[in-house]
């Protein structure tokens, strides 16, 4: 049960908006901006994960399954819930990124 509860957790974590612009590489963020054609052409880093959520929101529309590789809307609001405490643990942390290397760019496919 203990290795469930972790299995879950974790593959819950890795849609999470902080987790993708904080903890992963800067591309991870950048292409799905591109992906899912946001409107958005860059996030900062502070607060980057509801930043990434609103982005997504923002972004052309899109089946409302979520399975599709497009997240659904409800999903994306309960992650931006989500991701404004956690971007609000990791405040000292993002506005020392956002110094260092300033926003997110939105990735250019060609």
């Amino acid at each position: 049960m203990k290795l469930a509860s972790i299995l879950i957790i974790s593959t819950l974590l890795t849609g999470c908006g902080t987790v993708n612009t904080v903890f992963r590489d800067d591309m991870v963020a950048s292409n799905k901006l591109a992906r899912w054609h946001s409107h958005c052409d860059s996030i900062p880093r502070i607060y980057s994960g509801a930043a990434l959520n609103y982005c997504t929101l923002d972004a052309e529309p899109r089946h409302s399954s979520g399975f599709d590789g497009h997240p659904a809307a409800s999903l994306i609001l309960f992650d931006l819930a989500l991701s404004g405490v956690a971007d609000t643990v990791v405040l000292p942390y993002t506005i020392y990124l956002q110094n260092k290397r300033g926003d997110i760019p939105k990735a250019r496919f060609e």
